[in-house]
């Protein structure tokens, strides 16, 4: 059955591919209608989604005869070319006239669909790049490139109405919906569109969002990325005086409330399925620009919990998997956890690598890169060839309490019931006036079993160091000048070597914290220390 499914998946993509370059599909996208370019967005509401340059491009240095050539280009660049938001690091004072040889040139050899140029994401990013800019772009042009100009903005966008609902990428679809509206608000007659545009978002924020507006698939980089766009399309809405719909309004609410709990409350990023380091400070400034507060006083929100006080904060992931079609990015960290002490991290997961290698996206996706506890060797989901979880946990009997001068968080999760007949049970409180962590993890069984080996890691940033005792019972950790201590009562602990993936898609070394030992037990108990020395 399988392979009759790829069989027929393969005629499928091959018809499409036929239909997608003939000249049935290019009359059907050139239908245009409106010839005025109406409402013209403002460059600078890009600013959250676009890295500026401090050095300006002069668009005078580039060879018009080479810029598309596309001869021993990588992937990378040819996206970044074909996508237009380079124009946004050129010279407002650039020849307008060259700027817009460019366009004409890039027209000229893509004006028919064909795959590369015409990817989706691309099509539409083109698209905003084309109409944000229109300084440079379209004004003081003459008819003939106006119409050249307008009609190529409407056949990409009939393009993209086409296909939307073809693709099963979601942030892609997001990006789709922006352009699309866009070019409803910028051409007045083409209502379609933004009637369009629209009721995918809205359909969008309904099958991806959950009842608080977090994202279903539990990702920090998801949940951020949405808020952007779901911004952007507001500012647009009001700045071409057009009414914003109420569930634009009603979904950057919630998508604030997740922003607020899990970036403006910490201030650093969080590793938990799918985040890495980012910056976004420069949002944060954005959103004050624009106006735009956002709060949250839950201490549990989204699947995580997060206590903090002035000067330390404890994260841990306690929530469930999500359903499977939602964990492309899903890492198997049930009751991992982070401590942030005085705005760096003090224990962390190991981020993770998204993209260009299967093995070590799995690496980073297996319970043992994450801080929490492994048995045999295995993580607590398992992960299928598509890198989706198709077995995944439920996080139970979850129990919190924050006070001032006392922080508690217990909950345990069965991803290990079928295999090995346990549940991984994890308490950790917090003493602020001692300084103190105290943690035990649980290994429960729940039916005679063989007895079998565990650990349990707590990795650290690189920079964080690291020293054995003479004892060997303990553990000293030096974070910017300030000591502490980790020991553990009834096992041996040890220091390993790992691999971090906390800045996007590389990878350097790091250490690890690790306790190993076999449960021989009922109900295994692995009690450990963390105190500020």
């Amino acid at each position: 059955m399988i392979y009759i499914n790829r069989f027929f998946s393969k005629i499928s993509r091959k018809l499409s591919s036929f239909y997608l370059n003939s000249n049935i599909y290019d009359k059907k996208i050139s239908k245009i209608d409106s010839k005025d370019f109406f409402y013209k967005p403002s460059p600078h509401l890009l600013s959250s989604l676009i890295k500026y340059q401090k050095n300006k491009i002069k668009v005078d240095d580039f060879s018009l005869n080479e810029i598309w050539s596309n001869q021993g280009i990588s992937k990378k660049d040819f996206e970044n070319l074909n996508s237009f938001y380079w124009f946004f690091s050129l010279d407002l004072k650039s020849s307008k006239k060259i700027t817009r040889s460019i366009i004409s040139s890039w027209i000229k050899y893509n004006q028919k669909y064909n795959s590369k140029s015409w990817d989706f994401d691309l099509t539409a990013k083109r698209i905003i790049s084309w109409l944000s800019l229109y300084n440079l772009t379209f004004d003081d042009s003459d008819e003939d490139y106006k119409k050249k100009f307008n009609m190529m903005i409407q056949k990409q966008a009939n393009h993209l109405v086409s296909e939307i609902n073809k693709s099963d990428n979601i942030d892609g679809k997001l990006i789709g919906c922006a352009a699309i509206i866009l070019v409803g608000l910028s051409y007045r007659i083409e209502k379609n569109y933004l009637l369009y545009g629209l009721d995918i978002l809205k359909k969008i924020s309904k099958s991806t969002l959950d009842n608080t507006g977090f994202p279903k698939t539990r990702n920090i980089k998801q949940l951020i990325f949405y808020l952007k766009y779901f911004i952007l399309i507001r500012e647009w809405f009001r700045e071409a005086q057009a009414t914003v719909p109420e569930h634009i309004e009603e979904t950057i609410y919630h998508l604030g409330q997740g922003y607020a709990f899990v970036w403006q409350n910490v201030k650093i990023d969080l590793f938990f399925n799918g985040n890495t380091n980012s910056n976004n400070y420069e949002f944060d400034n954005y959103l004050k620009r624009l106006g735009y507060k956002f709060k949250n006083d839950n201490y549990d929100f989204g699947g995580y919990v997060v206590f903090k006080d002035k000067k330390t904060s404890l994260i841990m992931d306690v929530g469930s998997t999500p359903n499977p079609k939602y964990t492309k990015d899903y890492q198997s960290g049930a009751l991992s956890f982070e401590i942030i002490r005085n705005g760096k991290k003090l224990i962390s997961n190991c981020g993770y690598f998204g993209s260009g290698n299967s093995k070590l996206n799995e690496i980073s996706k297996s319970t043992a890169t994450q801080s929490t506890l492994i048995i045999d060797d295995h993580s607590s989901c398992k992960i299928d060839s598509s890198s989706n979880i198709n077995k995944g946990l439920k996080v139970l009997n979850k129990t919190t309490i924050f006070e001032k001068n006392y922080w508690k968080i217990n909950a345990a999760h069965d991803g290990y019931l079928k295999k090995y007949n346990s549940i991984h049970e994890r308490e950790i409180e917090f003493y602020p006036e001692q300084m103190a962590f105290i943690g035990v993890d649980k290994i429960i069984k729940k039916k005679e079993n063989h007895n079998y080996k565990f650990d349990v890691r707590f990795h650290l940033e690189p920079g964080v160091k690291l020293m054995k005792t003479q004892d060997n019972k303990s553990i000293l950790v030096e974070l910017d000048n300030e000591g502490w201590k980790f020991s553990c009562d009834n096992f041996d602990i040890n220091i390993d070597n790992g691999l971090y993936f906390g800045n996007k898609n590389s990878y350097i070394s790091n250490q690890n914290i690790f306790i190993a030992g076999i449960s021989n037990n009922q109900i295994e108990k692995i009690k450990w220390h963390l105190k500020k020395i």
